[in-house]
């Protein structure tokens, strides 16, 4: 379960596009932070996704992605040209289908590898689905089918794309807009004919895709709606002065419940930031992506490469520059020498200590490095600067407090059942437990 929004002018204080994005997946599912070069293929080359082959394009964009480790695709992501894509599992009343075939982060990245503006990298998600379809277990331990929905932006514009099967519809998003676990779009600018066959209705603007095709049952489970207005509301109270920080505090939010002794096990349900529990609440946040698209084509990128972004400090990146140091490819066996299980550390200790003791000490000097960091970058921008060497600085420091982060061992006497939880998926870690991607 995730959260996906965006933000375009007027909403924006620099009159540029804001996006971001929680991926929200199992406890051990790390979640690798890469970045993939243009290429060009030869005619008859063939791709193979997670699942299924196809037609390989003869060139493919410069990609930073967000990926499960198991997986082809990704959870979320950038190219050089600006494009950026999040993905949300949705469900509806025609169920999702159990054959392998694309799965939503296949059609992320394909988005990403082969459309240089948003409109573009719509066009190929919905000509991939209509060819191929979407389809598998998009689960790491436990099984998980489901359709999916995006939101898709440039510096320019940007659409909600949401889908059931190989039926679709768009959504030009205007001002602020969130997405979550539930279908949203309501009067759409554009759909499939099937889907609007199906809905029994001529034209886009007559569909009602929310109102007609929402899995209720799921969406009680989800509560996709809810934090979809949750995000809606955090950010629609300050538009037209949206900033990276205002989209980084959204991401980090625990609900309008919280006080100042609150744990996530208080918790009834899911949040925005969402830290997991052995019940309805399966998964947590295990990445986070902001992106700053400039009115002038720039973009910053903003990641955690970690779970929890409560603990965790955002750091730039910038497309073409190198990557910082990741370690080696993570799994979900736990590995101090990859970045992913590096902090995972430190958000065990939290979340299974005083975790409101942690957050009072923390987060006001991760909210000032972060802005120090926005500050480093702003300037290396500027006609002269060297942003290679300020993206470089911010990660440093940025690991250097990490580290004296996980000299915090905070205590609380937390449930046992709780405590038991996170000790099994620790045990779960220290070993290899993802299965293959399996075939249909």
């Amino acid at each position: 379960m995730c959260d996906t929004m965006v933000a375009l002018p007027p909403a924006t204080a620099a009159g540029g596009v804001l996006f971001a994005k929680n991926s929200d997946r199992e406890r051990n599912e790390a979640q690798a932070v890469e970045w993939h070069p243009r290429a060009r293929h030869a005619s008859g080359t063939r791709l193979r996704c997670t699942y299924i082959e196809i037609p390989q394009a003869a060139e493919t964009h410069a990609v930073l992605l967000s990926r499960p480790f198991w997986c082809w695709g990704a959870e979320m992501g950038a190219n050089e040209h600006g494009v950026v894509i999040g993905n949300e599992a949705v469900f509806g009343t025609v169920p999702p289908s159990r054959r392998a075939a694309l799965i939503g982060m296949d059609l992320l990245r394909l988005g990403l590898e082969r459309g240089a503006t948003a409109a573009e990298a719509v066009e190929v998600i919905v000509a991939l689905l209509e060819t191929h379809g979407q389809g598998g277990d998009c689960g790491h331990l436990h099984e998980h089918f489901y359709d999916n929905g995006f939101i898709v932006a440039d510096h320019r514009e940007a659409f909600v794309l949401e889908t059931m099967g190989r039926h679709w519809a768009v959504e030009r998003v205007r001002g602020v807009r969130a997405i979550s676990n539930a279908l949203s779009i309501g009067a759409a600018d554009r759909a499939s004919p099937s889907l609007l066959a199906l809905a029994g209705v001529a034209a886009p603007q007559a569909l009602d895709m929310a109102g007609r095709f929402l899995d209720e049952a799921r969406d009680a489970v989800s509560r996709g709606r809810l934090r979809c207005n949750r995000a809606t509301t955090l950010l629609s109270a300050r538009s037209g002065a949206l900033t990276i920080a205002d989209m980084m505090r959204t991401l980090r939010d625990h609900g309008a419940d919280t006080g100042p002794h609150w744990h996530p096990v208080d918790t009834v349900g899911r949040t925005i930031c969402m830290h997991a529990l052995d019940n309805e609440r399966r998964g947590q946040t295990v990445g986070s992506l902001v992106s700053d698209l400039r009115a002038d084509g720039r973009a910053v990128h903003w990641v955690t490469a970690a779970s929890a972004p409560c603990t965790a400090l955002f750091r730039p990146l910038i497309a073409g520059l190198p990557l910082p140091a990741m370690g080696p490819p993570p799994t979900d066996q736990s590995d101090p020498a990859t970045r992913w299980w590096q902090h995972e550390a430190i958000h065990r200790a939290a979340v299974t200590g005083d975790f409101a003791a942690w957050l009072a000490g923390h987060a006001e000097d991760r909210d000032a490095t972060e802005a120090r960091f926005a500050a480093r970058i702003e300037d290396a921008l500027q006609p002269g600067g060297d942003p290679a060497a300020a993206v470089a600085a911010c990660w440093a420091e940025a690991d250097a407090m990490e580290r004296r982060w996980a000299d915090a061992r905070p205590k609380r006497g937390l449930a046992a059942e709780f405590v038991d939880s996170w000790a099994q998926h620790d045990r779960l870690a220290a070993a290899p437990t993802r299965r293959a991607p399996r075939a249909a």
